[in-house]
Formats: structure tokens, C-alpha cells, sequence
């Protein structure tokens, strides 16, 4: 199934009227389009209904699809070009391959990915990816840990933007815990960016205060099957 730029913009505006009924403001949140799992042509109809943050989990996707737009460019009146942010748990051997392409390192959790994207990716935008949840599958650095690599990628000299969480699984209002605890850790470190929420636990997210929210499945629809 083909999604439109036209598809996409009327999605955009039911997304960005249940942030305003959850209490956010809609021009404030960072709405980061997630296009894993589809092809180039969806980046492209996502940039050409004016999403400029695009979120990728997968390397060798984000890869093909910035390949994609450099062999094919984008019609003069696409109105913007992709802020790629990468999501997924990082190998450190992915990075060197990815450096120059990520505008914002959404899933740092450890010492070792500080240490590499600080060498491949000098003075990079970065958030720490907290675990929310105790799912090792879902990555992050313990909350407890959180302050200390904040430090250390301050002193690599990473540009730590704030902090990213992913929801534990099960109903929406069994995130509103972690929530909460990841804005007051960002408030307590003087981190602006709160990274929370996605389609099933938008109003959750926004309550708790996020700034950036990353949507995939109410933008574009189901993920086709790997």
C-alpha cells in the first residue's frame, strides 16, 4: 500500500490534535516520523508533507534511505530535507558507517557508544536512553547509572541534548511511572529534551511533559513484515 504526502498530512494533524488534548502544545513537541521498516519512497512522501525528523532503528536502513535521496534528489518543492535520528539499540561498529548522517543519537546507553561516537562524530547531538522498564531487550543505561555517562559524554565533548525512554509494555498508563522520573532526571540535569512517547502512549507521554514524541503507525499506517 502506498501512503501519500496527502495521507500523511491529514495524520500529522490527527496526531498533533490529540497532543493539544492532552494538555501539549503542538508547534512545542517535536514530532519525529518513524519510517523504519518501510521503504525510501515513505521518507520521501514523509518529507514531502513537510516532516523534516525522520527516525530509523536499523543502520543498514537509515543507510539505504540516505543513499536513496542522494541518488535521487528531492523535488525543488519539497519544503524540507531529513533530520535523521537513530533509535535503535547501536552497535559501536555501526557507528563509523552512520557518522555524518544522524542529526540526533537517540539511544546512547553506554560508556563505550559515548567513547566511539565522540571519536567518529565530534560535538554530535546526543540523548541518554534510560531503561524505563528492566526489558534488557529495549537497551538503556539504569536510571541510577543516568547522571554519570550524562557526565561523561559532557566531557567527551557530546552535545547532550536530554534524555530518551522507551514505555514498558502493556496498557498506556503503566508508562506514566518512568515517564515522570525520566522529565524529573532531565529537569534535575538541566537537559531541555524528553524523548517519551509513542503511537499507543502519546497523551501519557505529553502529560508527563515530553518535547519529542516518535510516531510511526499512526503516521504511515501497520510496518510491513520483515
Amino acid at each position: 500500500m502506498t501512503v501519500s504526502p496527502t495521507d500523511i498530512r491529514r495524520q500529522v494533524a490527527t496526531v498533533r490534535a490529540r497532543i493539544a488534548e492532552a494538555g501539549g502544545d503542538p508547534d512545542a513537541i517535536t514530532l519525529v516520523a518513524v519510517t523504519k521498516g518501510f521503504g525510501p519512497d515513505l521518507a520521501r512522501a514523509a518529507l514531502a508533507a513537510g516532516l523534516a525528523d525522520l527516525g530509523e532503528n536499523y543502520a543498514q536502513e537509515l543507510l539505504a534511505k540516505v543513499a536513496d535521496l542522494e541518488s535521487r534528489p528531492l523535488p525543488i518543492e519539497v519544503p524540507t530535507r531529513p533530520a535523521w535520528h537513530f533509535l535503535g539499540r547501536l552497535q559501536t561498529n555501526k557507528v563509523r558507517h552512520l557518522a555524518g548522517h544522524v542529526a540526533l543519537w537517540q539511544s546512547v546507553d553506554r560508556a563505550e557508544l559515548v567513547l566511539e561516537i565522540a571519536k567518529r562524530d565530534p560535538g554530535a547531538r546526543v540523548l541518554i536512553q534510560l531503561n524505563l522498564s528492566d526489558e534488557t531487550q529495549k537497551g538503556g543505561c539504569p536510571v541510577v547509572d543516568t547522571p554519570g555517562l550524562v557526565a561523561m559524554a559532557r566531557d567527551s565533548g557530546l552535545d547532550v541534548r536530554g534524555l530518551m525512554g522507551v514505555a514498558p509494555a502493556g496498557a498506556p498508563p503503566l508508562a506514566r511511572p518512568g515517564f515522570e522520573r525520566l522529565v524529573a532526571l532531565a529537569e534535575a540535569l538541566d537537559l531541555p529534551e524528553r524523548s517519551i512517547g509513542m503511537s499507543g502512549d502519546l497523551e501519557v507521554a505529553v502529560a508527563a511533559g515530553a518535547t519529542m514524541i516518535r510516531i510511526g503507525r499512526d503516521l504511515f499506517g501497520e510496518r510491513p513484515p520483515r
